[in-house]
């Protein structure tokens, strides 16, 4: 009889050999989600589900904003103007929003829902609005304009726009909102420098900078961790890292600037941007623990990490040996080419990765520009 040692030696391998066979029967294919008529789309964002958010040129050349599920592209339509709508965000129900032009052509912010357009208004006193980012539980953030450009950042929640104030100056605008109801955006300061800021409960906290007179928020988790890029002391531009009250400066590859992009932190605290190297070169980096790692090129000098899900799968684009731009993958210490439509030369996956592992991205040529989505097929 075999001891147990030896049974479990054997499942392992079968384990190991089936697994095997599953990934030569699979192949990353790459999608291409269409237009609403026009030559070109561009993506935005993708939900867990699959549901993809972007904007397309239309038969007339209007710009309309577009929702993609299971191969049919649908258009939002827009809020009674002439010039089109622009999705920001969706999340895991599907809802979207953006901003569209009203009859009066005053631009204003929207949420699209199971085919019907909101308009959600503006602040008091203020003539335009747009949103930037929408929760899974339905919490709406942008911003409010007046004539003069003057704008401040509001929270939208059933049905009522808040006014979340500034940091002592005339402007703010909120970008980001987590599943938690933090917010996080910009504003404008009493001695009119440009700070980051996370609004929680009513209070809003300046999240400085690291010696500069600016720095912006691009993405925060669920754990209220914020990343963005922010000016130095000496001029330059670095990546931070704030959290609990501490800001961190990010530093670089070698070089003299660091910057990261939307959706670049996960829950995991793992930060990816890009940086400038000693010799010269720009690429993607992947910074964890106050740890900085190269993540390389596919040969050529550049890339760029834009987006991490929480299996530590990163997406960004590189540069070939050819000098062209491929979308790439990195996932356990390998990049992979994720490759172009036919025809086209480059390709970026600047549209996000879910926790599925669909990648959303953009490829094009001189005559157009296409939306398109990677994910594992099985091989006919």
């Amino acid at each position: 009889m075999k001891s147990k040692t030896s049974k479990l030696l054997i499942l392992t391998v079968i384990v190991a050999t089936f697994a095997a066979a599953q990934a030569a029967f699979a192949q990353l294919a790459i999608i291409d989600l269409g237009t609403l008529g026009g030559p070109s789309s561009t993506p935005l964002a993708i939900n867990q589900r699959g549901q993809v958010v972007g904007n397309s040129t239309t038969a007339s050349g209007e710009e309309h904003a577009f929702f993609w599920e299971d191969g049919a592209m649908t258009d939002l339509g827009t809020l009674g103007g002439s010039y089109g709508a622009w999705a920001n965000a969706i999340n895991v129900r599907g809802q979207i929003v953006g901003y569209s032009f009203t009859p009066s052509n005053q631009a204003h912010a929207f949420l699209w829902d199971r085919g019907a357009m909101t308009d959600l208004g503006t602040l008091a006193g203020y003539t335009y609005s747009q949103a930037y980012a929408i929760n899974d539980r339905g919490d709406v953030v942008g911003v409010s304009n007046n004539a003069t450009g003057e704008g401040r950042a509001f929270l939208w929640q059933n049905g009522a726009m808040t006014d979340l104030g500034t940091l002592g100056g005339s402007s703010s605008v909120a970008y980001l909102v987590n599943e938690r109801g933090q917010v996080v955006g910009n504003s404008e300061t009493a001695s009119y420098d440009f700070h980051p800021f996370l609004w929680q409960n009513g209070v809003m906290t300046d999240l400085g900078t690291l010696g500069g007179g600016w720095a912006m928020p691009l993405s925060v988790n669920e754990r209220g961790q914020v990343v963005g890029n922010s000016a130095t002391a000496l001029g330059e531009y670095h990546a931070f890292f704030w959290d609990n009250g501490v800001l961190i400066d990010l530093g670089t590859l070698g070089g003299a600037n660091s910057s990261v992009s939307r959706s670049s932190i996960n829950d995991r605290g793992q930060v990816v941007g890009y940086s400038d190297t000693a010799s010269g070169e720009g690429h993607a980096f992947l910074w964890e623990n106050g740890t900085m790692t190269d993540l390389g090129t596919l040969g050529g000098l550049y890339s760029q990490a834009f987006f991490i899900n929480e299996r530590g799968q990163i997406v960004g684009n590189s540069t070939t040996t050819s000098d062209e731009t491929h979308a790439v993958l990195w996932e356990n210490g390998t990049m992979t080419d994720l490759g172009t439509l036919f025809g086209h030369y480059w390709s970026s996956a600047e549209g996000g990765i879910n926790e599925r592992g669909q990648i959303l991205g953009v490829s094009g040529s001189d005559s157009d520009m296409r939306a398109v989505l990677w994910e594992v097929k099985p091989i006919p």
